[in-house]
């Protein structure tokens, strides 16, 4: 199936590997950065944190509180089967939620930067998904056309950055039926 594609694009925690990141953890954490600020968080989950930081003066200080969290996690992630599909097709590209260096961590943990062309983080463009613009980014710099790709996620927001972009979409879960 993700032979028949000019171009694969994948996500990155979910997909390929399993970060090993406690996500209450770190929206705990960014609650505290909240906190310090003297901003309340008001029961908002970590992307919503995430989101609104900007407006609040404390970007950088949440998205360094994540990103601390995800490259600890990429270190000692678990690779994925789909790790295996990635490795057999090219070119190939990530488009994460996940920081960039946090995938690129995860990559090479598990010897799989040599078969990805390129790598697309929350933080390498200016939006991040279901945003189109990460996953085009990510499809312009493997030399494909969107309409010549298919990306592979395991969550709504893929999907709903696929449909977004005009890309094909394939759930992980269907790589291995």
């Amino acid at each position: 199936m993700i032979d028949s594609y000019d171009g694969v694009v994948f996500d990155l925690d979910g997909t390929i590997v399993d970060l090993d990141v406690d996500w209450a953890a770190v929206a705990s954490d960014v609650a505290a950065v909240y906190d310090d600020a003297g901003v309340g968080a008001d029961g908002r989950g970590l992307w919503a944190m995430l989101e609104d930081a900007e407006e609040h003066g404390i970007r950088d200080r949440v998205e360094a509180t994540i990103a601390d969290h995800e490259r600890d996690g990429a270190r000692t992630s678990t690779r994925l089967p789909s790790g295996d599909d990635l490795a057999t097709v090219e070119p190939v590209a990530v488009c994460s939620l996940n920081c960039e260096t946090a995938c690129r961590i995860a990559l090479k943990t598990h010897d799989l930067d040599d078969h990805v062309a390129a790598v697309v983080g929350r933080d390498t463009v200016a939006t991040h998904k279901p945003d189109p613009e990460p996953l085009l980014a990510a499809i312009d710099r493997i030399g494909v056309a969107p309409d010549g790709a298919l990306f592979v996620g395991d969550s709504e927001r893929d999907a709903v950055t696929a449909r977004r972009a005009g890309v094909d979409y394939a759930d992980v879960s269907e790589l291995r039926r």
